[in-house]
Order: structure tokens, then C-alpha cells, then sequence
């Protein structure tokens, strides 16, 4: 396994672990919290009870130093033999319940503890029970500190745990994926010999076919020639997509590519093709150059699947547009053409591999823009497509650019530029 690789399964091992110790975490957490909710609660209603039994009978169960029982009746208060603790009894509630003879119940933290208060009418006197819950409370912080321990321990090793057991799950699964890789690359490298001498013999056959006059079987040599170079682009499209899932997102920064020039260069090979098939082809690129990061083949690649795929499905006397600029840091590339265009709900399924889109006729996608997408994906870019039916298609490639944007007024000049055309055929 290479050291990117390893890197990569080393922080998926440590991301499983705190997952699963988050997850432990917060279950814990559930628990406790649904622990002391039950407890409180129970507290409150055994201590409301005691209070009211200590209203109704004069004395309360629970211990001396924690319940007093005191009696008004107007103008004397009577209590017991245990001494109340400081601002106790609350006279202002005592004289409130005997004007109003409605049962008061209130909570006075005092003295470094909660004190709980019954204030109630019997016959001609008021009496008031008073409950000290020091003990309760102390109850409640040694469950919260004994739940946070056993939350502690438990995140503790269920970290360890999930690390554990990412190990076991994610390391085989790395090996498999990078032997995956292995092999594409390699069976793509052991592909591209064979049938690039089969494509070089057809076209050998073919030329002294149309040489010596024998055009009996040119026909078939045209699609074995046809053939072989789809079996290469394939090939190149494997390669490619393997060279490109082995490199790390986090990999060292790629030279910088010339996109200026690419594109120039790209689009002059096209010229003879669009001329061919009607189609007017038009450039429009800055005068400095525009480098971007990246494998310079792969960029290549790019731009001539999307001429290639623009030229396809647009008719004789069409036209293509092709531009270049910079925007927000970034080099965006937009080619658009007059051909047959597609569905713009179907524009996201279109980077989808072998994609045929409904009402598309004999227009599928393939592997070559799924590839794309993977490509610009890989530089840290975003390919979109617009298109509506018979209307025409547009793909737009923003790649963050190694410069500053170009000043306002140069980008101005550069958008107000008059399309070059590089290729013109008869418009329809």
C-alpha cells in the first residue's frame, strides 16, 4: 500500500473511532439525563408529600435537622424543640395564606441549600412546613459526577474500540481498491501495444488498398480502422481514471499547465474537422497566458472530448463557440454549440457513465464526459451542461487558476472581444 494510501486509511481508522465513540457518548449521555430526570422527580414528589403530611399532622418523617413544622395563629408562632434555621419561618407567606386561606408552596435557596416550603390553612390557624434538601441534592451530584466518569470511560473505549475495529474493516477494503487500481492500469498498459499495431496495420492496408485501386474491401478496413481507435481511446480513458484514483487529494501541488495556449493549440487541430462537417468554429482567449495547476494531458483531454462531443451532434452551418477567460480567481472555460442539444433535467445524469438520456436518440454520453467530470473533479474544479432540445448544448470547466484574476478593465476588453473563427464552412 503507498504512504498517501496509508495516510488515507489511518484518518478513515481514527473517524470510525470517534464516530463510534460519539455515538457511545451520547447514548450515555441519553441515559444519565434520563436518570436524573427520574430522580429529581422523585425526589420533588416524596418531598411535596412529606411537606403535605407534615401540614396535615404537625410532623414530618423525615430527619430532625432537616423539617420544621411551624404553627401561626395570628399573632404567635409556635415550634418544636429543633431550632429553625436563619430567616425561618417566612412571615410574609404566613400572613398571606391566614388573610387569603389558599395553600402556598415555594422553594427559598438559602444558606447553601434548597429549602421547600408548605404554607397552609387549618381550622383557625396557619401552619408552615419547611424541608431542607441538602441530601437531595448531594444524591444528585454524585449521580451526575458517577454518569460523567462512566461517560468518560466509556467514549475512552469505545474510541479504541471503533479504532480497533476500523482496522479490521477499512484496511482490507484500501487493499482491494488499490489492487483494483493495479490492475487497471497495468492490463491498460499491456492493451495499448497489441492494439495499437492493429490500428497501424489497418491503416497500412487501407492506404495500399486506396494506392493500387482495390476499394472491394476499404469499406470494412474504414470501421476495422474506426474500431481500433475507439479500442485506444478506451484504453486512454483507463488509464487515465486509474492514474488519476491513485494520486490523493492532498497531493503535492501539480506544475502549472499553460491553459491559454492548450486551448489555442486543441482548438487549431479541430479546424480541419469542423470545416469538414459545416460547422463554424470560433475562439476567444486572453492575450496572457492563464496557468493552471495540473497534469497537462489530462486538461488536453478535457478540452478535446468536449470539441469532439460539441462537433458530433451539431448540424452542417452550426456553430461552436469557444471561450476562455478569467473569473474570481479561477479559469473558466465555456463551449458552447448550436447542435441538438439535450434535456436540462437530464444535465447532472449526463457525467453519468454510459448515460443515455430519454428522447436522445442515438446520442449517448458514454464514458468520455463521466471521465471528464472525474478529471476536473480531480483538479479542484466544477463542470456544468445547459442544453435544451434542438437548441443546443453549453459545458462550463472553472479551474482555480496558480495567479491573480486579470484588472476589471482587462477582463472587460477580453469579454468584449470579437469571437476569431477558426474554422467556417457553408451555413444552412
Amino acid at each position: 500500500m503507498e504512504p498517501a494510501e496509508k495516510a488515507i486509511v489511518r484518518r478513515t481508522r481514527l473517524r470510525i473511532g470517534l464516530f463510534v465513540g460519539l455515538t457511545i457518548g451520547a447514548l450515555l449521555l441519553l441515559a444519565g439525563s434520563i436518570s436524573y430526570a427520574v430522580l429529581v422527580r422523585s425526589q420533588e414528589a416524596q418531598i411535596q408529600r412529606e411537606l403535605k403530611w407534615g401540614t396535615e399532622h404537625g410532623t414530618i418523617a423525615g430527619p430532625p435537622a432537616c423539617s420544621w413544622i411551624f404553627q401561626y395563629d395570628g399573632t404567635t408562632v409556635r415550634t418544636g424543640t429543633n431550632p429553625p434555621p436563619p430567616g425561618f419561618p417566612l412571615r410574609d407567606a404566613l400572613d398571606t395564606v391566614a388573610a387569603t386561606r389558599t395553600t402556598e408552596i415555594t422553594t427559598v435557596a438559602r444558606n447553601g441549600t434548597t429549602y421547600h416550603v408548605r404554607t397552609e390553612a387549618r381550622g383557625d390557624a396557619v401552619v408552615q412546613a419547611v424541608f431542607d434538601a441538602r441530601f437531595q441534592l448531594s444524591d444528585r451530584r454524585h449521580l451526575l459526577l458517577a454518569f460523567s466518569l462512566a461517560a468518560a470511560v466509556g467514549l475512552l473505549a469505545a474510541m479504541l474500540t471503533g479504532v480497533l475495529v476500523g482496522r479490521r474493516a477499512v484496511a482490507p477494503l484500501a487493499e482491494a481498491l488499490t489492487r483494483q487500481r493495479r490492475f487497471v492500469a497495468d492490463a491498460s498498459h499491456e492493451l495499448r501495444t497489441p492494439i495499437a499495431q492493429v490500428h497501424t496495420r489497418a491503416q497500412l492496408i487501407a492506404r495500399r488498398a486506396r494506392h493500387d485501386g482495390a476499394v472491394t474491401n476499404l469499406d470494412d478496413l474504414e470501421r476495422l480502422i474506426g474500431t481500433t481507435r475507439r479500442l485506444g481511446e478506451i484504453v486512454d480513458d483507463l488509464l487515465l481514471s486509474a492514474r488519476l484514483a491513485a494520486a490523493p487529494a492532498d497531493r503535492a501541488p501539480d506544475p502549472p499547465v499553460e491553459l491559454t495556449s492548450l486551448i489555442g493549440s486543441t482548438v487549431a487541430a479541430e479546424t480541419e474537422r469542423a470545416a469538414e462537417r459545416q460547422v463554424n468554429l470560433a475562439l476567444v482567449i486572453p492575450d496572457d497566458p492563464l496557468p493552471v495547476p495540473g497534469v497537462e494531458s489530462a486538461l488536453r483531454r478535457v478540452v478535446g472530448e468536449l470539441l469532439a462531443n460539441a462537433l458530433a451532434h451539431t448540424p452542417a452551418g452550426g456553430r461552436i463557440d469557444v471561450t476562455l477567460r478569467a473569473v474570481d480567481n479561477c479559469a473558466e472555460l465555456v463551449i458552447a454549440d448550436t447542435g441538438e442539444g439535450f434535456d436540462q433535467a437530464d444535465a447532472r445524469r449526463i457525467f453519468d457513465r454510459f448515460h443515455r438520456g430519454p428522447g436522445s436518440g442515438d446520442r449517448r454520453f458514454g464514458l468520455g464526459l463521466a471521465l471528464l467530470q472525474e478529471v476536473v473533479t480531480s483538479h479542484h474544479g466544477t463542470i456544468t451542461a445547459e442544453g435544451h432540445p434542438a437548441r443546443g448544448a453549453r459545458f462550463t470547466v472553472r479551474l482555480p487558476t496558480t495567479r491573480s484574476p486579470i484588472t476589471t478593465t482587462r477582463a472587460a476588453r477580453l469579454r468584449n472581444r470579437r469571437p476569431r473563427p477558426l474554422g467556417a464552412g457553408t451555413k444552412s
